[in-house]
């Protein structure tokens, strides 16, 4: 793992361009996710597929070819200082070999903002872009539309990442310790289901691997760490840090699970960070060096997401 380039910073006034890669999109919450946007001085541009409805496949917002379109425009134009994505679902994976990758990296860094399913971008946007992302709040989700505390983490790593450079909101360690290394991760499933495409890194030696889901049941959480184990995509992994696992059964049997899948590999592994599918979640960078310390209950970033 290395450390990926850093986007500049927003500034008051800044554009940012809403996307829709994944599921259809609420119109309302979208709403009252722009008027929040507005509220920080931004200047949001919703995209002309975002509100789209796929005429076969309902779970997607139009297809793959307008949500690829609605991206690669947003990303290239020069006025756009950050892409959000107005909520996850599934469909990234569809659209996300349709993209310009040259154009991409010539429309030079910026900020792209999604969790969830959005996690393929996030894969894709380090290997083709070398570029660090923020795996945050849904611009048109339920907890950044309802939740303060999910809005003003994400303002503050958007406009002052200085400010949050410390997430200490762990609580339990599962296995002691301190590491360090690169952040990576995001949504469980989807990281299972990237393996073995041009898009996925091989092993996730020397870095911080963040993992949470959501509605995945205590076996079926085995068999996504155990398919990690046996892909060996865990090989080197520095330390593990999980978030939210809403949905996914009784706590004290997911944590069995990840004693049993995780507890051997002989690493810091902190649970209960606060990110992901859950209220009050934590924006968190991928591709920053970072420490995690399981005792304390923190992970610091060695730099603020953002320069």
């Amino acid at each position: 793992m290395r450390e990926l380039l850093r986007p500049p910073r927003l500034a008051p006034g800044a554009r940012v361009a809403v996307v829709a890669p994944s599921g259809p999109v609420a119109e309302d919450r979208l709403a009252a996710g722009l008027d929040i946007l507005r509220g920080w001085d931004l200047d949001p541009v919703v995209q002309p597929h975002v509100l789209d409805r796929h005429g076969e496949l309902g779970y997607l917002a139009g297809t793959d070819a307008d949500r690829a379109a609605d991206l690669q425009r947003a990303w290239c134009d020069p006025d756009v200082a950050a892409v959000l994505c107005a909520r996850g679902g599934y469909g990234a994976q569809r659209m996300v070999d349709l993209l310009d990758w040259a154009a991409l990296r010539a429309a030079g860094p910026k900020v792209l903002v999604g969790f969830s399913d959005v996690t393929a971008l996030h894969q894709a946007f380090a290997a083709r872009l070398g570029l660090v992302t923020l795996y945050g709040p849904a611009a048109a989700g339920v907890d950044f539309v309802k939740n303060a505390r999910t809005q003003e983490h994400l303002r503050a790593t958007l406009f002052a990442p200085e400010t949050v450079r410390t997430l200490a909101r762990g609580r339990t360690a599962l296995v002691p310790g301190r590491a360090r290394g690169v952040t990576l991760g995001g949504c469980l499933s989807l990281l299972a289901a990237d393996l073995g495409t041009p898009l996925s890194p091989p092993v996730a030696r020397g870095g911080l691997l963040l993992l949470e889901d959501v509605g995945e049941p205590p076996y079926r959480v085995d068999r996504l760490l155990t398919q990690l184990l046996r892909s060996g995509r865990l090989e080197g992994v520095a330390g593990i840090g999980l978030g939210s696992w809403a949905g996914c059964g009784p706590y004290e049997e997911l944590r069995a699970v990840f004693a049993d899948r995780l507890g051997g590999l002989g690493v810091p592994v902190l649970e209960e960070i606060g990110f992901g599918h859950c209220d009050e979640a934590l924006t968190v960078p991928f591709g920053v060096t970072a420490e995690l310390d399981a005792t304390a209950g923190t992970l610091t970033l060695d730099e603020p997401a953002l320069r």
